[in-house]
């Protein structure tokens, strides 16, 4: 068998996956897109390694180590996803640069400002607020029942 077979082979499924990572949105294609990519790579050290006649099947080993590697990055990954999805109900990674909150963000980097009472009212007006809502939706419930 020639070698210019897997290789080409190779690169098409290397193509398809680097399309696939820069092109989509959703981040659970862009990990299937990933894994193409590194499937090529595994098809490239099994096609040299059975080419060259190593004898330490160094091309098998190292395709073996990849597919545990794979595996963890996909479970990890895929939990990510799923934790991001159930957060912001999205899983586009356009929207994902935006994983902190804007108010979070400009509390924390502004440091103490010595309005220590103020922002304590505003906690406790969020606090009431929600609290108001779901003793509204307490009484609502008492209501119909």
């Amino acid at each position: 068998m020639h070698l210019a077979y897997p290789a080409v082979l190779a690169v098409l499924l290397f193509c398809v996956g680097l399309y696939g990572v820069l092109a989509r949105r959703n981040a659970i294609l862009v990990l299937m897109s990933v894994e193409l990519m590194l499937n090529a790579v595994n098809l490239n050290l099994v096609a040299f390694d059975v080419w060259l006649r190593d004898t330490l099947r160094a091309g098998q080993s190292f395709t073996l180590f990849i597919i545990a590697v794979a595996a963890a990055e996909i479970g990890i990954g895929l939990a990510i996803v799923l934790m991001v999805y159930r957060n912001r109900g999205t899983s586009a990674v356009d929207r994902l640069r935006d994983l902190a909150d804007t108010d979070t963000d400009t509390d924390a980097g502004a440091g103490d400002t010595g309005d220590g009472a103020k922002d304590s009212a505003e906690d406790a007006a969020q606090g009431a607020t929600a609290g108001g809502e779901s003793g509204t939706a307490s009484k609502k419930a008492e209501a119909t029942a």
